[in-house]
């Protein structure tokens, strides 16, 4: 159970930084002039949001494993 509520804490926190890192990444780079904002913010909600989030939990999933007492 401590591992399932690690890994939801990892993808919530996955899905925010990849939310605001894809945002400014977006903002940052593309060279969209009319609707950068809504550009950026569909593309860190729906793109780099999950996909960072799906990281975080299997970086958590394999450090649990690996750091796991062997029982």
């Amino acid at each position: 159970m401590k591992t399932f509520g690690l890994s939801v804490l990892a993808a919530i926190g996955g899905y925010l930084v990849g939310l605001f890192g894809g945002m400014l990444l977006i903002e940052t780079l593309s060279s969209n002039t009319h609707d950068k904002s809504v550009e950026a913010a569909m593309t860190g909600a729906f793109v780099f949001g999950p996909l960072v989030a799906v990281v975080a939990v299997i970086v958590t999933l394999v450090f649990r494993s690996r750091h796991s007492p062997k029982g």
